[in-house]
């Protein structure tokens, strides 16, 4: 018996196409839903459906509870903000996405967008056709010889940098999760957001929006740049501080090039007072993306029919036989690791030990150590989709032969080795073990019998080992209005240096920690949130 496949969008044939010559699905496309009661009365039209293909249609449980048979939702793209995700999960429904179908198109509009609004393309044509000749009105700039800042190094911020290569411009680039070696091969150089701000004649967003990323483009990074130089988003609206754009544009004589919203609706935009071009978020919308989105849906179901392919599913939950605390064990010791580490410096290698119980399940775990990583990966997603996209970054993973005779019961270990610049790297080790079902960390790099909760708001400072060290470190705490609840300072295996890990009342504003830093000279410092 045929599968049936419901389709209600405006997708590409070229889905069903594909779904109809592989003979085993009947495929029911309807593209002229336009609202979420037309899919509701759709999907209850179609309750034996065995999968769902869409685009940016809303599916919640109502969706969902419509269609009993259902068991694999696809989203013919990359964000799965509009499909409920969890209450899929909880009816045994599979969701998968495409990402990457969309990347060429939205590169290609950054390019357009820039080129229109240096040409001035949009002013001159209306004046042209009325008959006047303004050429020196429309006198516009090149984009040969600028600086352009990408900010993200993701697929998209991958594809744009190999489209400007012929235009001969300078790239630099911002992804703390990208190796400098990947950056290299598309022509980029990795640098810090307030560098990157400062020296680029062109700054493009492509980042999530996220807890990290959210609010990240603000008066500090916007101040810095040139007078004159354009801001283009084309990938989330809270990436940037709206309000800190609107008060210093005009004195820096910024140009804002936007083509996305808090919502994809009609109506009056907020921005349109400070964006000198806007699009209605068009990045993706090209015939080309459309059918690849389509191309991908159905051959990612065939694939997950026919060979069991599982690497796109976004909602799969902890494998059976694995305590969950240890899934979140392996996400926080890598949070810590790479505070500790240096959350801005890039990323080369990522090394780890499971012992005991954990070997059988090595594969899984390297799914929260990734979305620890990078917050537009989510942990529901399937671990070929963690290794795809370390490949894709250019980080290499290794994990480890492990050997139970040292004693390890259970325990995880996580390296993280970055680039310090100048071909330097730096190796950072945390492990941690899950006692009487809390979460506890045991040991930093040389630091050892640590057994501390990572949980709540932390701080950490290494330094040279000498007396009165901790009580500044306590005395500037307080000045800021900051109470200790815990701490942990062993001396490392040589007794030279030591390490100061405090849990403390509120997250540590990074002027702090600096201050701190400088004031007792560390060697390592950093604030976290787990």
């Amino acid at each position: 018996m045929k599968k049936k496949v419901l389709i209600p969008t405006k997708l590409d044939r070229i889905a069903a196409d594909i779904l109809a010559r592989h003979g085993g699905y009947e495929v029911v496309q309807d593209d002229t839903v336009g609202s979420d009661e037309d899919l509701l009365r759709l999907a209850s039209q179609h309750p034996d459906a065995y999968a769902l293909i869409v685009r940016s249609e809303r599916v919640t449980p109502q969706v969902i509870d419509a269609v009993p048979g259902l068991k694999v939702i696809i989203r013919a793209g990359a964000g799965v903000n509009t499909i409920d995700t969890r209450y899929a999960r909880r009816r045994g429904i599979d969701v998968m996405n495409t990402p990457g179908a969309n990347a060429n198109a939205v590169a290609e509009e950054v390019i357009a967008l820039v080129l229109a609004d240096m040409r001035q393309i949009l002013q001159a044509d209306p004046s042209c056709r009325a008959g006047r000749w303004e050429k020196k009105a429309f006198m516009g700039r090149e984009l040969a010889g600028k600086t352009v800042g990408i900010v993200g190094l993701g697929a998209i911020g991958r594809l744009l940098a190999r489209r400007l290569s012929g235009f001969d411009c300078r790239l630099l680039g911002y992804d703390p999760f990208v190796s400098p070696d990947l950056a290299a091969e598309v022509g980029v150089t990795l640098t810090d957001l307030p560098a990157l701000f400062a020296e680029s004649d062109v700054v493009s967003l492509h980042l999530p929006e996220n807890e990290t990323t959210r609010g990240m483009v603000n008066r500090d990074l916007l101040g810095r740049m040139k007078s004159g130089a354009i801001l283009v988003n084309c990938a989330r609206a809270g990436i940037l501080v709206e309000a800190d754009l609107r008060a210093i544009k005009a004195e820096k004589q910024l140009r804002f090039l936007n083509d996305v919203y808090p919502k994809d609706v009609e109506g009056p935009k907020s921005v349109a007072d400070i964006a000198d071009l806007m699009m209605p978020h068009l990045g993706a919308s090209t015939r080309e993306a459309n059918q690849m989105a389509a191309r991908r849906a159905a051959e990612q179901l065939i694939e997950f029919d026919d060979k069991g392919i599982t690497s796109y599913i976004v909602n799969r939950d902890i494998p059976e036989g694995l305590d969950r605390s240890f899934a979140d064990l392996a996400f926080r010791l890598t949070r810590l690791c790479r505070a500790l580490a240096g959350p801005d410096r890039p990323l080369k290698m990522i090394e780890t030990s499971f012992y005991g119980s954990l070997k059988p399940f090595a594969n899984y775990l390297i799914v929260p150590i990734v979305a620890a990583l990078d917050e537009s990966f989510d942990r529901s997603m399937d671990p070929g989709a963690a290794r795809r996209l370390l490949a894709e970054r250019g980080i290499e993973y290794v994990d480890r032969v492990t050997d139970d005779r040292k004693g390890y019961q259970n325990s995880i270990t996580v390296d993280l080795t970055v680039d310090r610049g100048g071909g330097a790297l730096q190796r950072t080790s945390v492990r941690g073990t899950v006692t009487e079902g809390a979460l506890m960390v045991s040991r930093v790099d040389d630091f050892h019998k640590l057994y501390f909760e990572p949980s709540g708001h932390l701080v950490a400072f290494a330094y040279a080992d000498r007396p009165g060290v901790m009580g500044q470190i306590g005395a500037m705490l307080a000045q800021a209005g900051i109470n200790i609840d815990d701490i942990r300072n062993p001396h490392d295996s040589t007794g030279a240096n030591s390490i100061a890990i405090l849990k403390v009342n509120q997250p540590v504003p990074a002027d702090t920690v600096r201050q701190i830093a400088d004031r007792i000279q560390a060697t390592v410092s950093c604030a976290v949130t787990l």
